[in-house]
């Protein structure tokens, strides 16, 4: 079952017209269907029943506190990134033994952060980074529980800037290094090592590089169980993919029955970072078309959201399905949707065939809830969009839009 659908000509979040979201709430609007959540998490998260396993979602992916607390009450655990996802985790009531805390850059503050609230495991990615943490921990008397993230020269066949685990990316610790840095952490008083981490990358569509990385995990970790080193986690992040619009990602339940059959006997609790495939598909941004404009060379359809409000068509040149709400029936036209932003480069899309629009009419940016709202921004002094959570016929509003006061409230002397 979809929930987001065409009923009697017309689009629906769950039990409610978009239509009558728009009309209230205003647009850009980002509206995101509670059931999808929560059949997304409950796919991912039974896909692995056979394995002692926590599925920490990916708070980076879409970070509302509302989101974090739907999915926390479902059992879900977190995949932070910084001390701002760490508090955000923590006001949704998520338990810290239920965070891992994974990340390049992790500063001073933030360490003491995670520490201080106790969490599960930091997932470490360079010798100076455990080094702080040992540090930061013996002057706190606290010992930090942690995993070097591993990274294992794994082609994710996915786009440059969302790949993470192979040699030339800026994440993890080459495997030889990883053998020396684990004893001397296992030396270290403020350290407890405890896991192994892994993540090759984003929106990965095929399970061959994640089999891959695993077998190279696997044998690495059978090295540090025979210097006795105790490893209890198996951290094999996220990445698996959605379809925006030709892709074919596997099903979660494929995924979990392939890394079922390579774990199931081996002592360690799996734990995984879903997102994208979590929160991708339960989403829509919605928008309203201010003008249509043509050239000698191009038709434009001019909305109201810009790449300020989803980026990633301008930053990864991204595919986005985009559709009408209320679909007229009229012929084709090949359009480039773009913003209002200052920029050449603000565009939802380029070449786009579509049902020929007119003023005012609003469409449906499609596979929005991850990496939409969370990458938005303030660019050309633009208020953030309103994020509306349906769940049935509830409409729940779990951000109001910004005001023009908001985008200066900080810069106000007191």
């Amino acid at each position: 079952m979809h929930f987001f659908e065409y009923r009697e000509n017309q689009l629906f979040a769950e039990q409610v017209p978009v239509t009558t979201l728009a009309k209230e709430y205003g647009t850009p609007l980002y509206v995101y269907s509670a059931k999808t959540l929560k059949r997304h998490f409950n796919a991912y998260d039974s896909a692995f029943s056979e394995l002692n396993h926590m599925t920490c979602y990916s708070v980076k992916a879409n970070s509302n506190i509302h989101v974090l607390k739907l999915l926390g009450s479902m059992g879900a655990g977190m995949d932070i990134v910084s001390g701002g996802e760490l508090y955000r985790a923590l006001k949704a009531g998520i338990s810290p033994q239920k965070i891992v805390y994974s990340g390049v850059g992790k500063r001073p503050e933030e360490i003491a952060q995670a520490l201080e609230a106790d969490i599960l495991m930091f997932n470490v990615e360079s010798v100076q980074e455990l080094e702080r943490i040992n540090d930061m921990a013996l002057r706190m008397g606290k010992v930090a529980r942690i995993s070097l993230r591993i990274n294992p020269d794994v082609d994710p066949k996915t786009h440059p800037y969302i790949s993470t685990g192979m040699e030339k990316n800026k994440f993890g610790i080459d495997m030889k290094t990883s053998f020396s840095l684990y004893k001397k952490a296992k030396d270290f008083s403020g350290i407890q090592p405890i896991g192994i981490d892994c993540h090759i990358g984003s929106q990965l569509t095929t399970v061959e590089p994640f089999l891959e990385a695993l077998d190279k995990i696997l044998e690495f970790y059978n090295e540090l169980c025979s210097w006795g080193l105790c490893i209890e986690y198996l951290d094999l992040g996220g990445g698996l993919g959605i379809t925006y619009e030709e892709e074919k990602p596997p099903h979660p339940k494929e995924f979990g029955e392939l890394l079922t059959s390579r774990l199931k006997g081996i002592p360690l609790k799996l734990i995984l970072e879903p997102g994208r495939s979590i929160a991708g598909n339960a989403g829509i941004l919605v928008t309203e078309v201010i003008y249509t404009k043509d050239t000698p060379s191009k038709h434009f359809l001019i909305v109201d959201a810009a790449m300020n409000d989803l980026v990633r068509p301008s930053l990864y040149g991204s595919y986005h399905r985009i559709a009408e709400v209320l679909p007229q029936g009229r012929p084709l036209q090949s359009y480039d949707i773009v913003g209002p932003i200052c920029e050449s480069g603000d565009f939802l899309a380029r070449d786009r065939e579509l049902a020929q629009c007119e003023s005012g009419e609003l469409l449906a940016c499609f596979s929005a809830g991850a990496y939409g709202f969370t990458m938005s921004s303030n660019y050309n002094s633009r208020p953030r969009a309103c994020e509306l959570l349906v769940d049935g016929a509830n409409v729940h509003c779990i951000r109001r839009r910004e005001s023009y006061q908001d985008l200066i409230a900080l810069e106000e002397k007191e």
